[in-house]
């Protein structure tokens, strides 16, 4: 894999930019091309998610997406990847014990290039991550929605409606961040939790649906770029619209998550 150039994008530089309110722009990315598209634009975070089992294989769901194709597409966005701190999905049931768990994250480490690994789920979660980290492998956790676990949750719903609902999800994203996760991804959940729970963790907050007071904001590439075809979320904005370019699509992108114009009201829960 090729090295990273000085300035590159770390995690102490993405808890820099949460501290002084610096809004950190993510997108999803599965391949060489458009990671040096991605770069030139300035995007900070990649996750090269389980999405790419949708977007790029016609799967209905992440759940039949392996090791093997997270190897492989985090693989070819860390051989040109010079900037952005990338942030790989662990698949369904890749990490259901620690000993599961450990060996799949090294691959994706030693394998794909990746800077940090990611997860679904909230506190029965804590002790493979404290198992992971204690490793020195860095991890995501994934709050909210969660897309591994769609059939259990009856669908692509809002989560975390209601009292009780959005204590459990503040309680997930507390026993994630200390068991040791370094960034937390928060996915179609109300605004205002997605506020209350930054406003409580240290560690920064990647949005998806989750309001405007996240840290940072993630879309999938093929939604934010009008390619994804049939009902898209609310969330989604299609930046493709006037921009006359991809590139120029995408630096729209960030410039509007860094000036906090997207998410606008029309975006949220």
């Amino acid at each position: 894999m090729n090295d990273k150039l000085p300035d590159s994008v770390t995690l102490d530089s993405l808890q820099a930019m949460k501290h002084r309110g610096e809004k950190i722009a993510c997108l999803t990315v599965y391949d060489a091309a458009f990671t040096q598209v991605l770069e030139a634009a300035g995007v900070d975070m990649f996750i090269i998610g389980d999405s790419l089992g949708m977007v790029l294989m016609g799967y209905e769901s992440t759940v039949q997406v392996t090791m093997d194709d997270m190897v492989h597409h985090a693989a070819n966005v860390a051989r040109v990847g010079r900037r952005a701190w990338r942030v790989v999905d662990l698949p369904y049931r890749s990490y259901t014990n620690n000993a599961q768990a450990l060996a799949n994250a090294q691959r994706l480490v030693d394998e794909g290039g990746a800077d940090m690994v990611k997860l679904e789920g909230g506190v029965a979660m804590a002790g493979i991550i404290e198992h992971l980290v204690g490793h020195g492998i860095p991890v995501c956790g994934h709050v909210g929605l969660l897309p591994q676990s769609i059939e259990e949750m009856g669908g692509y719903k809002v989560q975390g409606h209601g009292a009780e609902a959005a204590r459990a999800i503040l309680a997930d994203a507390q026993a994630l961040q200390a068991a040791g996760a370094g960034l937390l991804v928060m996915e179609c959940i109300p605004a205002v939790l997605g506020a209350e729970i930054t406003g409580e963790l240290e560690i920064p907050t990647i949005g998806i649906g989750a309001g405007a007071d996240c840290d940072g904001q993630v879309l999938v590439l093929y939604d934010m770029l009008g390619i994804t075809q049939g009902r898209l979320p609310r969330f989604v904005r299609d930046f493709m619209t006037g921009a006359g370019s991809i590139p120029a699509a995408v630096r729209a992108y960030v410039a509007a998550v860094k000036d906090g114009s997207y998410p606008a009201p029309e975006h949220v829960y």
